[in-house]
């Protein structure tokens, strides 16, 4: 996925959307030398003008790297391209209207980016996530391994923030996904999350010489802990950016990388679980072709059930709008 100009190792990445969101995943990607050229692309002109700026002159006490603000011509050899482009919903604004005005705005933008950037891989934001993943890919006809949603990764980072506070370890230690739809339709299947191979139901029972004491685990709390994070957030600050940003950093570092790693991200289905068309996040092994396989790990009857409701709703909203 490197490309060479000038006999200098390049990372190349644009972003379309200057707000908080876009805006924060261009600062993480500078200031940790994820990238070594960041393009930013808004209609607000001044705004993009102003961030890319504002990141530019941090660089110094940081990696670095190229940051300016540019037009889709820009986005020429981008090695990824991440679409942050969409409208938060409005009061009284239906789930179907929001979501067909955000499609309008990604099918508005896929012909324009994909002419200047057509051998990148495309990682989508926006939400409803699933939907626009789903219909970028439609709209631009690249192949499915190059369309990606941010999906389901950040509510995996919150499971496992909240399984490491109750257990007590490290994060790095736990190995637990949140599958599906990135939204209410989500599940969690617990038949699959361990801590260091150890089921969380044995661990308690496995440990030795340790004097605290471990709670019971609430996996009812622990499941609205994951699927309310979201909207406390933004009933507290407004938005959420940190954690967004910071999940579709790791996903471009895991693109750079030469060796693959399995992220629960989003990607239309092609047959897995016996899912078609219908994009939804499953564990899919990433590298730097893009998805390079979905892993369709053994479910429980009960899990199956919760991931066909999750395509269903999705398939739902996909039938009641215009692609």
């Amino acid at each position: 996925i490197l490309k060479i100009g000038e006999g200098i190792m390049t990372n190349k990445i644009t972003i379309i959307g200057a707000g908080s969101v876009g805006s924060t995943i261009a600062y993480t990607l500078a200031v940790n030398g994820i990238a070594s050229e960041v393009v930013l692309i808004d209609v607000n002109t001044q705004k993009a003008l102003g961030e890319a700026m504002d990141i530019r002159q941090a660089t110094p006490f940081a990696a670095q790297t190229q940051v300016y603000a540019g037009s889709y011509s820009d986005a020429k050899d981008s090695n990824i391209v991440i679409v942050t482009s969409g409208i938060a919903r409005k009061p009284g604004q239906s789930r179907i209207d929001l979501t067909q005005t955000n499609v309008n705005i990604i099918k508005s933008i896929a012909p324009e980016i994909v002419r200047y950037a057509p051998d990148a891989i495309y990682i989508l934001v926006s939400n409803p996530v699933d939907i626009l993943t789903y219909v970028f890919g439609k709209v631009s006809g690249l192949p499915t391994n190059r369309v990606i949603g941010s999906g389901t990764i950040l509510d995996t980072a919150r499971l496992r923030t909240r399984l490491a506070e109750y257990f007590s370890i490290s994060q790095k230690n736990i190995h637990a996904y949140v599958l599906g739809e990135h939204g209410d339709s989500s599940f969690i299947p617990w038949s699959m999350a361990s801590i260091s191979s150890i089921s969380l139901e044995d661990y308690r029972k496995s440990l030795v010489g340790d004097d605290d004491v471990l709670p019971e685990l609430d996996v009812e709390e622990v499941e609205k802990y994951v699927r309310t994070s979201g909207g406390k957030i933004i009933g507290r600050k407004g938005a959420t950016y940190y954690g967004i940003a910071a999940s579709v950093c790791h996903i471009c570092r895991c693109l750079f990388s030469s060796t693959d790693t399995i992220l629960t991200v989003s990607s239309t289905m092609t047959g897995e679980y016996g899912l078609n068309g219908v994009a939804l996040s499953v564990m899919s092994v990433v590298g730097s072709e893009g998805i390079k396989g979905n892993i369709c790990a053994k479910l429980t009857d009960e899990e199956m059930v919760k991931l066909n409701h999750s395509a269903d709703v999705l398939k739902d909203v996909i039938r009641q709008i215009s692609i």
